[in-house]
C-alpha cells in the first residue's frame, strides 16, 4: 500500500471516531504558516493533502518568516478577518490571544485522543490553559541537533562523533585545517539564541539552565558557571565564515549538503533539507543531539491555534483540521519530511530515519527532556534575551558586560 493510501485510511479511521461525515461542500480552511523552504513545503503538503481527502479544502497561506507569519495571523484575528488556523511555536506566544478570548478551544478532539495521557508535560503546559486546549501540536523538535557531512568529516580525519563540548571544539579545528567552513552558521538572532541555549544546557547543565529560565535566578546568571557558558558560546565564533551574518538557516544547511561546511547546529527540521537534497541519514550525513553523549534534549515544536468564531461550519473545519493534523498516519507522513518526531507515541514510526529513531528513544527518558526557553519565559523576555545574545555574538562586548545585560533582560 502506498503512503498516500495509508495516510487516507488512517485519517478516515480517525474521523470516524469523531463522527465527522462528508459535507455537501468541502470545509474550506484558510491556514497561515511559515513553512516555505523545500523540506518544509513538502511536509505541510502532507497535512494539506490529508485534509482535502478527508472532505476539506485546504487554502494555503504561507508567509515567509515566523515573525511575519505570526504578525499576519494576529493582525487578521484582531482585525476581524481571522484565518481558520494559524501556526505558532509550542510556547507562550499565543497565550495573550487566549487571555483576550480570541481563540476557540479544541477540547473535544483533545479528549477523544487522550492528549492528557500521551503528550509530554512540556507540550501540555503550552497548549492547555485553565483546563482547556487551545492549540493542536503537530510535531516535536529538538533545538540543538548537530548535522554533519560524513565525507567532510572523513576528509578532516574525524573518525567518530564528539562526545563533549571540548571534543567538538577540537573537531572544528580539524575541519578548519582541512580547508572547509567548520561551522555552517546562520547569523540571525533566533539562530544565535538556539546555539547559545545549546551551550547553556551542555556547559552549564540542566540545573543552571532551569535556574536561569524557569526560576529567573539573578544569582545563577551572575555566577562563574554562567560566565563560562558565555565564554564557551563566543568561542564558536572562531569557526564560522565571514558570510554567516544574515544567512537563512536552510542556506547554512546547504553548505553542509554541498560539502562546503562540516557541521551545523540546528533544530531537527534541518533534516527536511537533507531529504530534499536526496541525502540519507547515516550514509551521507550524520546527526547527534547536543554536544555530548547524554546531552539534554531541548524540546520544542509547532502548534496550530484556532481563532474565535461562532460560525458552525468554520468550527467544524477547525475540528477537522485538528483531527487530521494529529492523526497517527498524517503525523508519520509529516515527520518523515519535516525532520520532526510525532507528537504521539502510539504511531508506527519504523519508517522514520535513524535521527528520528534516536529522538523518539530519548523522549522516553524524561530526565533528559528540557523545555525550550519560550515555554518558560514570556515572548517579551525571550526577545530581550535574544537581543543580548546577538549583541554579544556580533560585537566586541566583554563577557562581564554581556553577563550584566543578560541579568537585566531577565528581569523584563
Amino acid at each position: 500500500m502506498n503512503s498516500s493510501k495509508m495516510v487516507l485510511r488512517g485519517v478516515v479511521a480517525a474521523l470516524a471516531l469523531y463522527g465527522v461525515v462528508a459535507q455537501a461542500e468541502p470545509l474550506k480552511a484558510n491556514v497561515i504558516h511559515w513553512w516555505t523552504s523545500g523540506g518544509e513545503s513538502a511536509a505541510i503538503r502532507q497535512f494539506a493533502d490529508a485534509y482535502d481527502k478527508a472532505g476539506g479544502q485546504w487554502v494555503d497561506n504561507a508567509v515567509a518568516g515566523a515573525d511575519q507569519a505570526r504578525s499576519t495571523a494576529i493582525n487578521r484575528i484582531v482585525g476581524g478577518d481571522p484565518p481558520t488556523a494559524a501556526q505558532f511555536n509550542t510556547s507562550k506566544q499565543f497565550h495573550d490571544l487566549i487571555d483576550q478570548g480570541l481563540l476557540n478551544n479544541i477540547d473535544q478532539v483533545a479528549s477523544k485522543e487522550n492528549w492528557a495521557g500521551i503528550l509530554p508535560q512540556s507540550i501540555l503546559d503550552s497548549i492547555r490553559v485553565k483546563g482547556h486546549y487551545y492549540a493542536a501540536p503537530v510535531d516535536i523538535h529538538m533545538l540543538a541537533w548537530f548535522f554533519y557531512s560524513k565525507p567532510v568529516f572523513q576528509k578532516a580525519g574525524i573518525a567518530s562523533e564528539p562526545k563533549s563540548y571540548d571534543e567538538f571544539i577540537a573537531d572544528l579545528g580539524k575541519l578548519k585545517s582541512a580547508g572547509v567552513i567548520p561551522l555552517a552558521f546562520g547569523g540571525q538572532p533566533w539562530q544565535e539564541k538556539i546555539t547559545f541555549d545549546a551551550v547553556l544546557a551542555e556547559v552549564g547543565g540542566q540545573d543552571l539552565y532551569l535556574k536561569v529560565y524557569r526560576d529567573r535566578d539573578a544569582n545563577a546568571v551572575n555566577s562563574d558557571a554562567f560566565r563560562k557558558v558565555l565564554v564557551s558560546f563566543k568561542k564558536l565564533h572562531e569557526f564560522v565564515d565571514p558570510g554567516s551574518p544574515g544567512r537563512n538557516w536552510n542556506d547554512a544547511t546547504a553548505l553542509v549538503t554541498s560539502g562546503k561546511a562540516g557541521v551545523q547546529i540546528m533544530g531537527d527540521w534541518a533534516k527536511g533539507e537533507f531529504v530534499a537534497a536526496r541525502q540519507t541519514a547515516g550514509k551521507d550525513y550524520g546527526c547527534f543531539p547536543g554536544f555530548g553523549a547524554h546531552s539534554p534534549y531541548l524540546v520544542t515544536g509547532d502548534v496550530f491555534v484556532f481563532p474565535k468564531t461562532d460560525n458552525a461550519t468554520a468550527i467544524k473545519a477547525q475540528n477537522l483540521l485538528a483531527t487530521v493534523m494529529t492523526s497517527p498516519s498524517a503525523q508519520v507522513a509529516f515527520s518523515a519530511r519535516k525532520g520532526s518526531i510525532p507528537i504521539r507515541p502510539d504511531v508506527d514510526a519504523s519508517s522514520l530515519d535513524v535521527c528520528a529513531q534516536e529522538g523518539i528513544a530519548i523522549m522516553k527518558d524524561k530526565s533528559r527532556q528540557l523545555p525550550n526557553p519560550e515555554m518558560l519565559v514570556s515572548p517579551d523576555t525571550q526577545g530581550a534575551l535574544t537581543d543580548v545574545v546577538t549583541n554579544f555574538w556580533n560585537k566586541n562586548q566583554s563577557v562581564d558586560d554581556a553577563q550584566k545585560a543578560f541579568a537585566s533582560a531577565l528581569k523584563s
